[in-house]
């Protein structure tokens, strides 16, 4: 049986250090150091074996192994807090770690109390090889040759970020998630399920009240400072609240996001509302009737989104001058001409908002003003709260729910007369009523064609496997076509690969093997036709000058 590789098994100890609440890299010392027992998958465990009611079928897996090994630490930690252990006896606070009269405890092994059920034993190890296989993790981990040298404020900063989530919880799905898993983390619990119990919410037919539920979590939140002894299982709900709260993507992230922000800001990260934005501005097209306000807020939107000094100066760039607008004042004909052409281009500028839209606060800013007018809120604050609701509609909107629009695909811009490298156009079909794009050759834009030698390539072979696709009567679905020389060498292509001339195409069709498409079009095809061995679904086409016909 095969073995896992070093991401899979990271995998496994990523998520049961989130569940059980604590340090990931002592799962990976201890599969390093101990390597027993041998397990029924062809693996070996973390040095973890039957005890109590916890039988060897079931750590006879490494899945089962990491998971019973976060136990067993767990228990271990709890039993060390009640001998009277101190926070700082498990935690090393200055260097981000455990500490190493705890790991030397760890390396001592232990035998969980009867009482504990969901613990195993865990056998002795060599107490000097888990520390440097510990930290070498960490270090890895961290991406660093050193471990980072300002861990020692980390407790203050998770403190200070705690203390500004209940002034700025907005009952979004993903904040409740956060504050439940910090609970469920604290509470040393193993499931959401549990922790919306042990706040005393009750749950009537699968179904939680949101409101209680949310008074218990901000009751929990606020009284965090007063409670937090620093000890590891408490610091690690913390770390997990931060970073499902800012939606990181991992812990070292979070650590990063911990030292570079201001943990004290009360306003929540507004990156969360730009899908109620561009869900907001996709919808305008179709409510808008030329009213004053809209055409106010629009306007106000456009301004601020091209940073223009004045309402006037936003007018003039939407094409109508001021001095346009003075001559005519008592010409009505007139002043609705020019309603009706800052109106179209008030349109075409909110049409492009979701495809121009970079994220940056100037924009964002734009819309939120935007919205404030047009919905006709008192400030700011109002309206940021009404994008936060929105946010929780778009949340549990059904797919067809006009709350929860698709993207508009921008229309293409014509073909030109002959293709370059300079103006190849990614959605485009490469031949006039083909299938096949330029995005397809070129995976996805990541390998544009150096020269005009390479795009005509591309434009030879894509001609032919237009006529193979429509004899076959199926998609082709590519996966690899040009393909530049550092490239191909890196995926093990031939010296003299087809793919890097950008004439040869590797795919599959849906329902068919490689070997049928073979036998369709090897009587026809006039150059290079391939199947592979290793890869039954896999077919190769090329647009060589002469036949060819192989198997890999």
């Amino acid at each position: 049986m095969a073995q896992l590789t070093p991401d899979q098994r990271n995998y496994y100890y990523l998520i049961e250090a989130e569940r059980a609440g604590i340090h990931k890299p002592i799962l990976a010392a201890l599969y390093e150091v101990q390597a027993q027992p041998k397990l029924s998958d062809g693996e070996s465990g973390l040095g973890i074996s039957p005890a109590n009611r916890v039988a060897m079928v079931e750590v006879n897996t490494f899945p089962e192994q990491v998971q019973y090994a976060a136990n067993t630490l767990r228990s271990l930690t709890d039993t060390l807090i009640a001998e009277g252990w101190s926070s700082a006896d498990l935690w090393d606070a200055a260097k981000g770690r455990y500490s190493d009269r705890f790991l030397q405890r760890i390396a001592a092994g232990y035998a969980p109390p009867s009482s504990d059920e969901r613990a195993a034993r865990l056998e002795t190890s060599n107490a000097e090889k888990l520390l440097d296989t510990y930290i070498s993790d960490i270090t890895y981990d961290y991406g660093a040759d050193q471990l980072p040298q300002n861990l020692a404020s980390l407790d203050d900063e998770l403190l200070a970020a705690t203390e500004t989530i209940a002034r700025a919880y907005s009952r979004l799905d993903f904040q409740r998630e956060s504050l439940l898993e910090a609970v469920r983390i604290w509470r040393k619990l193993d499931n959401q399920t549990a922790a919306v119990k042990s706040l005393d919410v009750p749950i009537v037919n699968g179904v939680v009240d949101e409101s209680k539920l949310d008074s218990a979590l901000l009751q929990f939140i606020r009284q965090v400072s007063r409670f937090y002894g620093g000890y590891p299982f408490q610091r690690e709900a913390l770390i997990r609240l931060v970073q499902l709260w800012q939606q990181l993507d991992s812990r070292a992230e979070t650590l990063q996001w911990l030292e570079a922000s201001d943990p004290y800001s009360t306003e929540t990260n507004l990156k969360i509302v730009d899908p109620a934005l561009l869900a907001f501005a996709q919808r305008i097209p179709t409510y808008y009737k030329g009213e004053g306000i809209q055409r106010f807020a629009l306007t106000e939107g456009y301004r601020l989104w091209n940073q223009l000094d004045s309402r006037p100066s936003a007018v003039e760039a939407l094409g109508v001058s001021p001095q346009f607008l003075k001559t005519n004042a008592k010409n009505p004909t007139a002043l609705a001409k020019a309603a009706a052409q800052v109106d179209q281009s008030l349109l075409n500028f909110i049409e492009d908002v979701p495809k121009n839209y970079d994220e940056t606060e100037q924009q964002r800013e734009a819309l939120i003003r935007l919205v404030q007018i047009w919905r006709r809120l008192d400030d700011r604050i109002d309206a940021v709260q009404s994008l936060f609701e929105d946010v929780r509609r778009m949340t549990r909107a059904s797919r067809t729910s006009p709350e929860a629009p698709v993207p508009k695909p921008s229309p293409l811009p014509p073909r030109p007369d002959r293709w370059t490298p300079s103006n190849i156009q990614l959605d485009a079909t490469i031949i006039p009523n083909g299938n096949f794009t330029w995005a397809e050759a070129t995976h996805g834009g990541t390998r544009m064609p150096p020269n005009q030698a390479t795009v005509e390539a591309i434009i030879r072979i894509a001609k032919l496997a237009q006529q193979a696709r429509d004899r076959i009567g199926r998609p082709f679905v590519v996966t690899s076509w040009y393909r530049p020389p550092a490239i191909n060498r890196r995926v093990g292509g031939a010296s003299q690969s087809r793919h890097i001339v950008g004439d040869a195409m590797d795919f599959y069709v849906n329902g068919l093997t490689g070997n049928q498409v073979y036998q369709s079009l090897s009587p026809w095809w006039p150059g290079g036709l391939g199947r592979y061995t290793k890869f039954p679904r896999l077919a190769h086409i090329d647009s060589r000058s002469y036949r060819a016909r192989w198997r890999h």
